[in-house]
Order: C-alpha cells, then sequence, then structure tokens
C-alpha cells in the first residue's frame, strides 16, 4: 500500500486548509444544483396510479398522506430479485437502511415512501425482520414503467396542488448514492429546504434556518420554535459568522 507523507500538525492542517477551499466550492456548486431543480418545469400525472398498503388500495395521491411533497424511492423486492423472499435487493437494502428518521422530512411537508411489486404481507415482513419504518406500497401498475425506474432503482419527487399530482424531478443511477440524509432529500424536491437563506422563487415557503429544527418525537405542526433553542441557534450562527469575518447577518 502506497500511503501518502507522514507531516507534522502544522502541515497536515495547511494541507486541510487547501483542501478546505475545493469542499466548500462543492458545497456551493450542490446549493446552486438545487436552486436550479426548484425551477425546473412541472409535468402533470394525468394517469390514476394504483397501490396497495397495508390498509388495502390507495391512490398516488394517498401516498403524500396529506403532505404537499412526496418522494417515491423505486425498490426491488419481488421475485426474480436476487434475495427474494428473504431480503430486497442488497443495494436497495443499503439504500434502506440509510434513511433518516422521517419526523424532519415530515416536518417540511414532504413524504417518503418506498414502492416495490412484492405482495404488502412480504414487504411487513420483510421492513418487521430489518427494522425499516419507511411507508412501503406494492405497484400494481406500470406506475414504474411510466416513471423511468422498472429496470432501475431511483427517487421521484412529485408536489400537488389540492388533488393535481406534479412530477417535479428524478434522481436515479449513482445520483441514489447520496439518498438517506433529510437534506438530500429536500434538495431534490420543488420547495427544496423552504429556508430563508435558498435561492428560490418568490413566494416559495421558507423560514429561518435551524430554527424548524426539533427532536423527532416533539414536532408539533404549526407550533412556534423553541425559544431556547431560538437563543442557541442564534448564538451558534454568530459565533461562525465571527470566525468567518462577518459579524452581521447576511
Amino acid at each position: 500500500m502506497n500511503t501518502p507523507p507522514i507531516v507534522s500538525p502544522e502541515a497536515w492542517e495547511a494541507a486541510r486548509q487547501q483542501m478546505l477551499v475545493k469542499e466548500k466550492a462543492l458545497t456551493r456548486a450542490r446549493d446552486a444544483l438545487a436552486a436550479e431543480r426548484r425551477r425546473m418545469p412541472w409535468m402533470a400525472v394525468e394517469k390514476a396510479y394504483e397501490f396497495v398498503g397495508p390498509q388495502g388500495k390507495v391512490s398516488l395521491l394517498d401516498l403524500f398522506e396529506g403532505r404537499r411533497q412526496l418522494i417515491v424511492y423505486r425498490a426491488f423486492f419481488e421475485p426474480g430479485v436476487h434475495g427474494w423472499p428473504e431480503h430486497a435487493c442488497i443495494g436497495c437494502s443499503l439504500g434502506a437502511d440509510q434513511v433518516a428518521h422521517l419526523a424532519h422530512l415530515n416536518a417540511r411537508d414532504t413524504t417518503l415512501a418506498y414502492a416495490s411489486r412484492a405482495p404488502q404481507a412480504d414487504i411487513a415482513r420483510l421492513k418487521a425482520r430489518m427494522g425499516w419504518e419507511i411507508p412501503w406500497y406494492t405497484i400494481t401498475d406500470s406506475f414504474d414503467a411510466d416513471f423511468g425506474v422498472d429496470e432501475w432503482h431511483g427517487h421521484n419527487a412529485f408536489i400537488r396542488d389540492g388533488e393535481r399530482v406534479f412530477r417535479t424531478y428524478l434522481i436515479n443511477s449513482r445520483g441514489d448514492e447520496a439518498m438517506g440524509a433529510t437534506w438530500s432529500y429536500l434538495d431534490m424536491t420543488a420547495l427544496g429546504r423552504q429556508e430563508a437563506w435558498e435561492d428560490s422563487p418568490e413566494g416559495y415557503p421558507q423560514s429561518r434556518p435551524y430554527k424548524w429544527w426539533n427532536w423527532h418525537e416533539s414536532y408539533v405542526p404549526d407550533a412556534a420554535p423553541d425559544p431556547k433553542w431560538i437563543q442557541v441557534s442564534d448564538a451558534g450562527e454568530a459565533a461562525f459568522r465571527e470566525r468567518a469575518g462577518n459579524p452581521k447577518p447576511a
């Protein structure tokens, strides 16, 4: 193994600072890409798709669970897939293991759901065995083929206006590697993280960053942020700005 050179703490920190410049540039580029996603055209979903859930037949609109946005991941768990019937696809299972607590995503008016062609009894058994709590539905029609995920995994994002549903984005192939974190999911949606610093079209819902965060069991819809947390996060933001040489809020 041809390892890198061994250096002093000072040289290591200097090398890190050089790398940090590139990391910050990548972060800014990722923010800009997400801003472009928020300006993608929407595609009206005209077909009435039908799924099966734990309680029976449901529509695509039902998958939103009353929220404004929906992300559907096409997971491969069905006859013919390696691992069946004990397991889902190894790659899809690795992704499911990385899904963050859904309360944070739900707090941004966004639902995540998985969809496969396996019957609900098998999906329930798999979820119990693997410890997954993601809503998981059975595809019954051409949903996967129509949205480009019949032969390979992928995340489709949707938004609704009342009962009208629109497709807003698709992430698949290696793009799925980054999925699982709350931020990655929100960054692919039409509304984004819904925070005031984001470059979003006029009129999009936005609130101050950090303030909407909560413990996953403590979110209350439409409740004001915890005032103590406001103080703590304000102090943290001020410290970061001071460190960056910009003591005033942006």
